[in-house]
């Protein structure tokens, strides 16, 4: 991940994270942030259950 934010977005400091989190917090406030949480959460597994079960079926598809 560190990486990825090097490449993609140069040098990001401590500062720079401290000030992308007190946006996030004045914009959603305390009480949403959790619930955004949780539904980036299910989204994420349902996006890996749906490519779990695409692998499936082409493995089956690859024994018939």
């Amino acid at each position: 991940m560190s990486l990825f934010l090097h490449v993609f977005l140069g040098m990001i400091g401590p500062w720079q994270i401290v000030l992308i989190v007190a946006v996030v917090l004045l914009l959603f406030g305390g009480r949403k942030i959790p619930e955004l949480m949780r539904g980036l959460g299910s989204g994420i597994r349902e996006f890996k259950d749906a490519v779990k079960e695409d692998d499936n079926s082409k493995d089956k598809e690859k024994l018939q």
